[in-house]
């Protein structure tokens, strides 16, 4: 038997056996790189880094709000950006959405698209196009990993009713990109890089470009003055540019992403119809084509250039066929009836109660029990000052789409509705 089974068969007869604290000496020769090991790491990364484009960004250019917390020893092993990918991957923010709407959210059907879903597609698709302009792929993967962390409930739909009600009560503005920043940065407490929280903020696709030029975006004072902007100004969040070529790459594929998987969704529970599923444009007649020929095109026409490009017929067909899932899909029954019939009331009740309980000190309430008072934020006597409407925000964006019918009728027990009301069954 050789040496590997001995260490195996005795662990298993003694489970203890490997759970013991080791010397200095030990820690040393398990954990601390040689000179040549350091060297073999480096001349890796000197190949990498001679392979990116003169417009990527690399790994030394990261910028950080707390630079004494970067760990220098570990740059090798973990550069800037893939230790942003490590720390946004880890939070729990991330988990949450996989119960997360993304177009439809009251069917049973296992083969819709989740949030989750969405943020690994749009990290697959960007990751592709940089790869191939010789861009940074750790950045791109850290924002679009990132970028709807910040998401509601619900979707959109969700996204409206609650800026409905935080406007409402303070002038201001909810934006999913936006709270994806607060998330991290605010909530979970992510040390990550200037570069990835500003692709994250300037990530949405609701507006396409012909040209995506990066923006001229260098401090974290000035990250706070776009933020300020999208509180306040009507449409500052839709007209943002990341200051970043990766960033650039993770906005138009946030587009590609959704543009296809969307009617492919309204398709299987028939929202729209197989003849309306199958359009006709420059970039072919579904998902896969639309994301390869675009992809393609985006890569043809940016190749050595300080900015993103596509030729005019694509942009053309993507402008297309985002309007027509406007039309179709995004304002269809399938989509928008039960939010508007129940999910917005539900809004329209919960925002003003939990407010009170903050406000009050209700430590009875959820919003302590599972938010305030939680394992993430229960040592943060900090979060207790901030403005109660940014508490009741951060709680009710965080929820999935489960937890929020959940605790509205356990909050509102004479009101509750009952999940036949609201979802098609898997059996119909």
């Amino acid at each position: 038997m050789s040496q590997n089974n001995d260490s195996q068969k005795d662990i298993q007869e003694d489970p203890q056996k490997g759970l013991h604290d080791i010397d200095e000496q030990t820690a040393h020769r398990l954990f601390d790189l040689n000179d040549d090991e350091r060297a073999f790491l480096r001349e890796g990364a000197k190949i990498r880094e001679d392979a990116l484009s003169p417009y990527a960004t690399r790994d030394e250019d990261a910028i950080y709000e707390r630079e004494e917390e970067i760990p220098t020893d570990q740059t090798l092993v973990r550069p800037a950006f893939e230790r942003d990918v490590d720390r946004v991957l880890n939070c729990a923010f991330y988990n949450r959405c996989m119960d997360k709407t993304q177009v439809f959210p009251f069917y049973r059907n296992d083969d819709l698209t989740r949030r989750s879903f969405h943020l690994q597609l749009v990290s697959q698709i960007a990751r592709k196009i940089g790869s191939a302009l010789r861009l940074n792929v750790a950045l791109i993967e850290a924002i679009a990993l990132g970028h709807d962390l910040g998401h509601t409930p619900f979707g959109h739909g969700g996204e409206r009713f609650l800026s409905r009600e935080y406007h409402a009560q303070t002038g201001r503005y909810f934006h999913h990109n936006v709270h994806s920043v607060r998330v991290l940065r605010t909530l979970a407490g992510r040390n990550l890089s200037l570069q990835a929280l500003d692709g994250m903020l300037c990530h949405c696709g609701e507006r396409a470009f012909l040209e995506y030029h990066p923006s001229d975006l260098h401090t974290f004072d000035e990250l706070n003055q776009t933020i300020e902007r999208c509180y306040t100004q009507p449409g500052a969040s839709h007209s943002l540019h990341p200051c970043t070529l990766e960033g650039c790459v993770v906005r138009i594929s946030d587009i590609l992403a959704y543009l296809g998987k969307d009617r492919q969704d309204a398709l299987s529970i028939g929202a729209i119809t197989p003849e309306q599923y199958t359009v006709h444009s420059a970039i072919g007649h579904r998902n896969a084509e639309f994301i390869e020929r675009a992809s393609i095109n985006i890569i043809k026409n940016s190749m050595g250039k300080p900015y993103l490009s596509m030729d005019q017929e694509v942009f053309d067909s993507i402008v297309a066929l985002k309007d027509l899932n406007f039309k179709q899909i995004y304002t269809s029954p399938q989509a928008q009836d039960t939010l508007e019939k129940y999910i917005s009331p539900m809004f329209a009740k919960m925002y003003p109660k939990l407010l009170h309980d903050v406000k009050t000190d209700n430590e009875a309430s959820y919003i302590f029990r599972h938010h305030i008072n939680a394992w993430m934020l229960k040592d943060r006597p900090d979060y207790r000052k901030q403005d109660p409407n940014d508490i009741v925000v951060d709680y009710i964006a965080s929820m999935t789409d489960d937890y929020f019918i959940d605790l509205f009728n356990v909050m509102f027990p004479d009101e509750a509705v009952p999940r036949e009301k609201l979802y098609v069954p898997y059996f119909k």
